[in-house]
């Protein structure tokens, strides 16, 4: 939901409009100064609004700089548990529910927002970690709902999860190449763009996984 959405209450739509606020305010100050030369202080003081305010939509810096992509992977929960039921490989499902939650990102500003906090987290080992820590959560939480919902033809217990995992991971793998190469490109950074590499990178996995290493040439002769 965004802070216009005229169905939401007054102070729901106050609180995203804060929210929104201490993103962007963050975004520009850590991508102008640096992440580790701008306090909390000095943020909340930027968007005048208390530490106490601040604490209520994130948990640390890192929080508020992760927030555009930590809102998609939110989203993409919130997809997977309402997601009929279509008796499609899990790798499928798991790239359509993605695709989904991007075009759920908000058309104004968020592929801009996404850019600059990625490009920030390249150059900030505390982000890093952050993200791995929230993308852990994320996978854990993805396979609870994939086994609460849905039936997988596993033959013995625990192969369920195994097998979610693993098909997560190989999307993720592949949505991890398609994000890199859409923040590396020099322009075009859009929505639409990034689920157009994310698809591109899917339809890789299968080759990926039937892919033989051979020796080359001089190390067959040999």
């Amino acid at each position: 939901m965004t802070p216009e959405n005229p169905a939401l209450p007054l102070r729901e739509r106050k609180k995203l409009r804060t929210r929104q606020a201490l993103i962007d305010t963050a975004l520009e100050l850590f991508g102008e100064r640096g992440f580790d030369r701008v306090t909390l202080d000095q943020l909340c003081e930027a968007v005048e609004v208390s530490k106490r305010t601040f604490f209520r939509a994130f948990s640390s810096k890192e929080d508020v700089a992760a927030a555009p992509t930590q809102d998609l992977w939110t989203a993409f929960l919130e997809v997977l548990e309402n997601r009929p039921p279509q008796g499609r490989p899990l790798v499928s499902l798991y790239e359509e529910v993605l695709a989904e939650a991007i075009d759920r990102m908000p058309s104004e500003g968020w592929a801009e927002r996404a850019l600059a906090s990625r490009r920030l987290a390249a150059l900030t080992p505390s982000m890093d970690a952050h993200g791995l820590a929230f993308c852990e959560r994320v996978s854990r939480e993805a396979v609870a709902v994939t086994e609460r919902r849905f039936t997988l033809d596993a033959a013995e217990e625990g192969v369920a999860a195994l097998r979610a995992r693993l098909a997560l991971d190989m999307m993720l793998s592949a949505f991890h190449q398609a994000l890199a190469a859409w923040v590396a490109q020099p322009s075009g950074h859009t929505r639409e763009d990034l689920t157009r590499r994310l698809r591109a990178a899917c339809a890789e996995l299968p080759g990926a996984l039937a892919a033989t290493a051979e020796p080359r040439g001089e190390q067959a002769a040999d």
